[in-house]
């Protein structure tokens, strides 16, 4: 029998009403479909372009979206990301000869350079995707997929970056893939896509990166396949223009015996949301998700995770920190579902906040739904300050009251920076958070 997850609240309205809702119907129209596509790739989008009709943009009488006012999106005018040339410099030398960009949504050659990946691994454009590798079994297959956001993605999105990466690899080189949009001009939005399919026995590192210029819309989703016995080690840094929005979806599928592990860092954006959703389809299967979310000024920062643990002997354990700072507010609601299939399991979730600033402001609901009667589970949240007697300790040594507190600030970071396998990365992401605490 299969088990029933609810992996997405949808604004749906019901089955037969057509809604002409106002925000998706602009941007959709301005979508081309491209006449390269396959038929396939096209049948898809036609059916997410129906389902869209029948769906409205998430308000806060939605239960998911309860804590986060999307009007300043809705209400704004974006148009369709034109092509640009952009010249960007990516600080992170590990990934110089395995690194796959994308501008404005689309895949740009000049800035990609694949070399040194070896040849078991397919890293591009879906557009040249060999025919001997079957997409069509994967794309839009995850659980998901037709929640609001991530059909307009589906519907209307330009070129599909696709990591594939063949049975019995193990990928030294980290693959990194930089999605970089550019709204100095005009406001416009960009709908990312990306699919790794990892087969069996596989061994990879992935670094997804969001990074911008100006006002615009990304609307992301991720798509990752994990076959039996595989590990991939995912690291998804959203650094985006403080003046743009992000809404983002990771979904995971994992088969047994597989080991998938996220570390994410939300630095950017005035207004951010990422759903990251792991389903557990194999017996033995390890999910990992840390992260970390710093926000400041006037940021909305929201993280609505799901993990389902579908089979027995699972373990999930999930790690998310935010810091929040001046008028910023953070969201963390994390569900970890327990079925009656899955016995023997162990699932833990922690949210731990620090304010920095009385007008701060934070709303987390950490969740276990547990129908399992043999499991071992934990879920706790916390939420303080930075400790007076901590930073007197610091002070009576000889450091500055500002040196102490980013002391204290840096460690409990760095129970997430440290995680992440990149060392220049790790150096770059521990400056960008200094700097916007200084600022």
């Amino acid at each position: 029998m299969a088990v029933q997850i609810p992996f997405a609240t949808i604004s749906k309205i019901d089955d037969t009403a057509v809604v002409e809702d106002v925000f998706f119907t602009s941007l959709l129209q301005q979508c081309q479909m491209r006449d390269r596509e396959s038929q396939w790739l096209q049948d898809i989008r036609q059916q997410s372009k129906n389902w869209l009709s029948h769906l409205a943009v998430p308000t806060r009488k939605d239960e998911d979206w309860r804590f986060i006012d999307l009007s300043s999106l809705t209400e704004t005018k974006f148009i369709a990301a034109p092509d640009v040339e952009v010249n960007y410099h990516l600080p992170t030398p590990e990934t110089a000869n395995s690194r796959l960009v994308f501008v404005n949504g689309r895949y740009n050659s000049k800035l990609s350079n694949v070399s040194g990946l070896p040849p078991q691994v397919y890293v591009g454009s879906l557009d040249n995707l060999p025919d001997n590798y079957s997409a069509a079994e994967y794309f839009a297959q995850q659980h998901g997929a037709q929640d609001a956001f991530t059909a307009l993605n589906t519907a209307g999105g330009s070129d599909i970056a696709v990591i594939w990466v063949n049975k019995d690899t193990v990928v030294e080189t980290p693959i990194h893939l930089v999605f970089i949009t550019d709204g100095k001009q005009e406001t416009i939005f960009a709908q990312p896509r990306t699919l790794v399919v990892a087969q069996r026995n596989v061994n990879i590192s992935l670094l997804e990166e969001y990074i911008g210029t100006g006002e615009y819309f990304t609307n992301a989703v991720t798509e990752v396949y994990v076959q039996d016995n595989a590990r991939i080690n995912h690291t998804r840094l959203q650094q985006e223009s403080e003046a743009s929005f992000h809404i983002g979806k990771t979904a995971v599928s994992q088969a047994r015996d597989s080991h998938y592990t996220i570390n994410e860092i939300n630095l950017g954006a005035k207004l951010f949301r990422h759903n990251p959703e792991v389903l557990q389809q194999g017996e033995q299967t390890e999910s990992n998700l840390n992260g970390l979310t710093v926000a400041t000024g006037e940021q909305t920062s929201d993280t609505h995770s799901i993990i389902a643990l579908t089979k027995p002997h699972g373990t999930t354990d999930q790690l998310h920190k935010c810091i929040i700072g001046d008028r910023a507010h953070t969201i963390f609601n994390g569900r970890v579902f327990v079925p009656k299939e899955a016995q023997l399991t162990d699932a833990t979730q922690l949210n731990r906040n620090l304010l920095l600033s009385p007008k701060a402001r934070v709303d987390t609901k950490p969740e276990l739904q547990i129908t399992a009667d043999n499991v071992k589970c934990a879920h706790g949240a916390t939420v303080s300050q930075l400790e007076a007697d901590e930073i007197f300790y610091l002070r009576s040594r000889g450091l500055s009251e500002a040196d102490a507190n980013q002391l204290l600030i840096d460690a409990f970071a760095a129970e997430i920076v440290e995680r992440i396998g990149m060392e220049s990365l790790r150096a770059i992401i521990t400056q960008t958070i200094e700097q916007k605490l200084n600022n």
